[in-house]
């Protein structure tokens, strides 16, 4: 079984930053990709970013490509999101994810795919 547990969240003010973590307490971390997701409030969860287990491919939402990070140290059993320009619109609870083994990319941006779930830490983004 692993936990995931993310913090950082916290109210910003728009353009500004944020840095999430997610801390994993598995002791093979460093097989399972991981994700972020979203959902705010009266919509339906929505993929941010992937980074895969070997931490050599990443992938991002559109409507976060330019603006985020998502990095990992397999070291410290912990994935980041560090959300830059932060826009309004970024208002979400965030959620990481942990999948066990080697998926595609594509495979990866869906929800329905990972093993391990997060309770989640608010970012909101005053305008």
């Amino acid at each position: 079984q692993v936990q995931l547990v993310e913090s950082g969240g916290e109210l910003v003010q728009a353009g500004g930053s944020l840095r999430l973590s997610c801390v994993s307490s598995g002791r093979t971390f460093s097989s399972y990709a991981m994700g972020w997701f979203r959902q705010a409030p009266g919509k339906e969860r929505e993929f941010v970013a992937t980074i895969t287990a070997s931490a050599d491919n990443t992938l991002y939402a559109d409507s976060v490509k330019g603006r985020f990070t998502i990095s990992r140290d397999n070291a410290k059993n912990t994935v980041y999101l560090q959300m830059d320009s932060l826009k309004p619109e970024d208002t979400a609870l965030y959620y990481c994810a942990a999948k066990y083994g080697t998926l595609s990319l594509p495979r990866l941006a869906r929800g329905n795919v990972y093993d391990f779930w997060g309770q989640g830490t608010q970012v909101t983004v005053s305008s």
